[in-house]
């Protein structure tokens, strides 16, 4: 579909028409996020959070090649590196606190920008690769964030290691030799160490190169939108530049002024205290927990307690990835043709009521291991494959939505009445109200 305002690529210099002409990088570079792409003009600030995610990783890599200069990857002077950095490094503080953070920042974007996925059924077609995509670099991220929690060497660094790896032994005839090549050994030391360390600096490359991928298949089928509706004609878009460009830079100001609010005054707050200890193998912490974002999926790990056929352990183990594996699914599971919640009143509820499961399983899964947080865990996971398994096939088959708009330009630019969006912001946002008027 061509658009009346997409202007092609012209390079206004000699030096980028000469660049131009041997290497077109500056017109893929338009053709992706400049004027000659159409977006949807009715974007609400959730889809800013796709862009925030990419700022993270870029200052997660950066800042990880600048400490990984000063790191020593020696179990007997990993602490020591570290306290290092923070002490004698200039701006080491800095760069630690930025990074330290910026994982927690990192998971914060994403579990923004998957629930915004969940509402808006930004998984169902054309834009499933998209979405299996994303659920990759999820797993991605997991994997990267674990291994770079060791990395200080602190007392929860190395028991959480020990624990998170000892489920692996959980796994028939292969789990063993899988904990021990992961390892380099019985128990985390040297060997498991420095493979972490290597793969911790690998995967955010990999993490990179399937975002890039990610965005390939996005520019296929273009953008979602709140509605839902599909572009019908250049009256339901806008260029991306300077629109939303500009929305992007003022959400990723507010975005850095929080960031930079953790970094500056609240550093260790999203930390444990026992990490800041040196790892002692004789000495096991009180409560071994892992990160604010591995939670949820420690309490569903933690939920199985009893052997039924298999191992409870091994329960865990399988429940707590299907807990992710699951996403890839749902383009299938969820057989509605409608795509946004704003239009799905009975699956709008069933949302709001996974959010809030996922968030009991939160507090589960930092919370000690009592009787009724065994119990509250249990349900809570018991709920979460339920929503996903039976729920969401359910409501998509039985549910009677409500009735769409019949364009994007309809529903913006005629008034017409739209529904409340996830955290209570408008459908509508900055940049449809000033070509709104325009009209």
């Amino acid at each position: 579909m061509s658009f009346a305002w997409a202007k092609p690529y012209e390079p206004t210099s000699p030096f980028m028409k000469w660049v131009d002409e041997r290497l077109p990088v500056p017109r893929l570079v338009y053709g992706a996020i400049g004027g000659g792409y159409p977006v949807p003009r009715n974007l609400n600030y959730f889809w800013n959070f796709g862009v925030l995610a990419g700022l993270a990783l870029m200052i997660q890599i950066i800042t990880g090649i600048v400490l990984a200069m000063h790191y020593y990857s020696y179990a007997g002077g990993a602490f020591d590196s570290v306290e290092r950095i923070m002490r004698d490094v200039p701006a080491g503080w800095v760069l630690r606190y930025v990074h330290q953070n910026g994982a927690s920042f990192f998971f914060a974007i994403i579990y923004i920008h998957i629930f915004r996925g969940l509402f808006y059924g930004s998984y169902k077609a054309p834009r499933e690769m998209v979405w299996m995509l994303g659920v990759t670099i999820y797993l991605l991220m997991m994997a990267t964030a674990f291994m770079g929690y060791v990395l200080p060497w602190g007392q929860m660094s190395y028991w959480g290691a020990q624990v998170i790896t000892g489920f692996f032994s959980a796994i028939p005839v292969v789990g063993e030799p899988l904990r021990i090549f992961l390892l380099g050994g019985y128990a985390p030391d040297q060997a498991a160490l420095t493979r972490f360390f290597s793969l911790h600096y690998l995967l955010p490359f990999i993490i990179a190169a399937v975002t890039i991928l990610k965005i390939w298949a996005l520019h296929i089928p273009g953008s979602s939108n709140p509605t839902g509706v599909d572009v019908k004609d250049e009256k339901d878009t806008l260029p991306f530049h300077p629109f939303y460009t500009a929305k992007d830079g003022f959400g990723i100001g507010v975005a850095l002024l929080i960031f930079s609010i953790f970094i500056f005054f609240l550093p260790y707050s999203l930390g444990h205290p026992d990490n800041y200890i040196e790892a002692n193998p004789l000495v096991t912490p009180a409560h071994i927990v892992p990160e604010w974002y591995f939670w949820p999926f420690y309490a569903i790990l933690r939920s199985f307690t009893v052997d039924f056929i298999l191992p409870a352990k091994l329960w865990g183990v399988l429940a707590m990835f299907s807990a992710v594996l699951v996403l890839f699914f749902l383009t299938w599971l969820d057989r509605s043709p409608v795509r946004s919640s704003s239009y799905r009143p009975v699956y709008k509820i069933f949302f709001w009521v996974l959010v809030a499961d996922i968030i009991v399983l939160g507090y589960v899964g930092q919370a000690h291991i009592t009787p009724l947080n065994v119990a509250l865990g249990q349900v809570a996971s018991a709920y979460y494959f339920l929503h996903f398994l039976i729920i969401l096939p359910l409501v998509s088959k039985f549910e009677r939505p409500l009735p769409l708009p019949n364009s994007i330009s309809e529903s913006v630019l005629h008034g017409e009445k739209q529904e409340s969006a996830p955290f209570g912001l408008a459908t509508t946002g900055s940049t449809t109200a000033a070509p709104a008027a325009a009209e």
